[in-house]
């Protein structure tokens, strides 16, 4: 499979490894962020015409499932001003490492915790949240705060990016569908590394910091735990770091290895489906059991979410499996197997977050001219375009491109399904047959 490492294109890399323009963006982000949790508090709490939750769900949420995962990765971590503040404090410095080193290192996370099931569970809670986060400019950013306290915070307990790792419900989210993107950063030669004594792509030089995602370069073999922040193209004595551009999905030719993964991709799915229910279904009382936080109806509304997305779906998938095995292959199928199976889900679900999206923002994307002009909901009209209507743009298209996307997912899954079975010596059927009844139930809630 071919790769073509844009390093080797001497402007690109400068670019690259230069520190100024991503700070800069960084800050641009930092006070953007800042100013959507402003406008969540001070703003108007009509979330139509609120800055915040415009562009954070509308704006912003559309560009990274459309755009910025499918094609760039986790190119957004690099950028993100959620672990800024925390990761200047921890550093002691905002731009080149400091000579010395400050006196106070936080130690690691436990190793109890380096897994993504915290993710899982955060997700889940922001997931059962939703129809508020998504109407209500002041949930929004109560949530985005806590986000960026919690790893302020955390920085000085534990080393590195500690929250983006191991806590944050949206990094799992970027990373699963970043091993479908065409951009990857990995090590040219892993001999050289195997090499190099300092190992300062991990542990930092004055060059540059060591790796703030606890990863080293040299056993990169996904995009899921690279956040594409460039220090190890910093800090790397040899020249050995690739930033490549590669065909699409190649991870997904090396199978998920984790049980905490696994159930990513079902979560990811399940809660796709819910969410589809409940912000494009005809059922009232849905809705309403969504919204209402914290009475019956919402208990009840979150025990179906969790039986769906943790029980259901996964539990379907295992019997599936169970399905594609011989006899003399049935004792060899466990915890293993079963992730490497699941990498099949992956492309189901991202297919299934597109099509969603396309229906969620192409429904509301006159409201970004509108909050652009009055962000606030002040009366404004800084750019003349606060007084525009309502108007969906696109909508007899969209449930073509949605079967399309659905069935492009249905296919992908197939295939990776035939690839993994394959070598395994078992039938890909049952997974096909699994996906093909989750992607039928998918359309017909969108359609």
């Amino acid at each position: 499979m071919t790769r073509i490492d844009i390093t080797q294109n001497l402007t690109l890399k400068k670019l690259l490894k230069g520190r100024y323009l991503q700070t800069a963006i960084q800050i641009i982000m930092l006070m953007g962020f800042v100013f959507t949790i402003l406008a969540g508090f001070l703003g108007t709490p009509v979330g139509s015409h609120n800055f915040g939750l415009i562009f954070v769900w509308v704006a912003w949420w559309a560009l990274l499932i459309l755009v910025i995962v499918p094609f760039f990765g986790r190119s957004w971590c690099a950028i993100c001003p959620i672990p800024l503040v925390g990761e200047w404090l921890q550093r002691g410095a905002i731009l080149d490492p400091l000579p010395k080193r400050p006196s106070y290192i936080p130690r690691r996370i436990p190793r109890i915790f380096r897994n993504i099931w915290l993710q899982n569970i955060f997700f889940i809670v922001l997931a059962l949240s939703s129809s508020v986060l998504l109407t209500t400019p002041r949930s929004t950013a109560l949530v985005l705060s806590g986000m960026f306290v919690t790893g302020i915070l955390l920085t000085f307990l534990f080393e590195r990016r500690t929250f983006c790792r191991f806590l944050c419900p949206l990094g799992g989210f970027i990373g699963l569908y970043s091993q479908v993107a065409p951009l990857e950063l990995r090590v040219k030669n892993k001999k050289i590394c195997s090499t190099c004594r300092e190992k300062p792509c991990y542990n930092g030089s004055s060059s540059g910091f060591g790796c703030p995602w606890d990863t080293f370069p040299t056993a990169l073999r996904k995009n899921s735990y690279c956040g594409l922040c460039m220090e190890c193209l910093r800090t790397c004595p040899n020249e050995n770091i690739a930033v490549n551009i590669r065909p699409f999905a190649s991870d997904l030719n090396t199978p998920l290895r984790r049980v905490d993964e696994a159930f990513k991709a079902f979560i990811m799915v399940g809660s796709a489906v819910v969410y589809a229910a409940v912000f494009l279904g005809p059922w009232a009382n849905l809705k309403d059991a969504a919204y209402s936080i914290g009475s019956l109806a919402w208990f009840v509304y979150s025990l179906g979410f969790l039986l769906i997305t943790v029980v259901l779906l996964p539990g379907l998938f295992w019997i599936s499996t169970r399905y594609t095995q011989r006899d003399d292959t049935r004792q060899q199928m466990g915890k293993t197997e079963f992730a490497a199976l699941s990498t099949t889900v992956i492309p189901l679900g991202l297919m299934f977050w597109i099509a969603f999206t396309l229906s969620f923002s192409m429904t509301n994307v006159s409201y970004i001219l509108v909050t652009l002009s009055d962000p606030l909901g002040l009366g404004w009209n800084l750019f003349g375009t606060a007084n525009i209507a309502w108007q969906p743009i696109l909508t007899s298209l969209l449930p073509f491109l949605q079967t399309v996307i659905l069935l492009i997912g249905l296919v992908w899954s197939a295939g990776i399904a035939k690839k993994i079975t394959e070598p395994m010596g078992v039938s890909a059927f049952p997974i096909i047959a699994y996906g093909f009844g989750v992607t039928s139930f998918m359309m017909w809630l969108l359609l």
